[in-house]
């Protein structure tokens, strides 16, 4: 069975502030469409991407703001960041991650640590895949990451 994630509700404040942010970044603008006084959807897609964010009035009770780690996937960071802070997005500074992103535990449980704890300024100093990141957030403080990925690992 194939799954695939299409659409991630993001919870946001502000429809037209927002909007207004995705459209600088580069998304595309796929719908933005009014049903009434109490319901309005906004739909982008990231540029390549197949999977869409959608926020809006009525759409979700959950906190604006309150989604970290929304990975955007790119080849070339450094490309990346600066089209985005030519367009006008605040991004981090590139960083690595000094202990991986990737960590083993007692019991050999692997578990993701994200790109939070233990930075380091600069490229991965191997440049490795899945190794630079770059972060920045909407205005809501949705977060975003940037991650370089030059080879998927093997079964991607």
């Amino acid at each position: 069975m194939n799954l695939k994630l299409e659409m991630i509700v993001l919870p946001i404040s502000d429809i037209d502030r927002a909007k207004a942010f995705y459209e600088k970044a580069g998304f595309r603008l796929d719908v933005d469409y009014t049903a009434g006084q109490d319901f309005r959807i906004v739909h982008f897609t990231p540029p390549g991407s197949e999977c869409s964010i959608i926020f809006g009035e009525g759409m979700t009770s959950t906190a604006p703001g309150s989604f970290q780690g929304l990975y955007l996937i790119v080849p070339d960071i450094e490309e990346a960041r600066a089209e985005l802070t030519d367009r006008g997005i605040e991004v981090s500074e590139i960083f690595h991650d000094a202990g991986g992103l990737f960590h083993g535990h007692e019991g050999g449980d692997v578990t993701h640590r994200g790109p939070s704890q233990e930075r380091l300024a600069g490229l991965h100093p191997e440049r490795a895949s899945y190794g630079s990141f770059a972060t920045f957030n909407d205005p809501d403080g949705n977060g975003w990451v940037l991650q370089e990925i030059s080879q998927r690992l093997p079964g991607r």
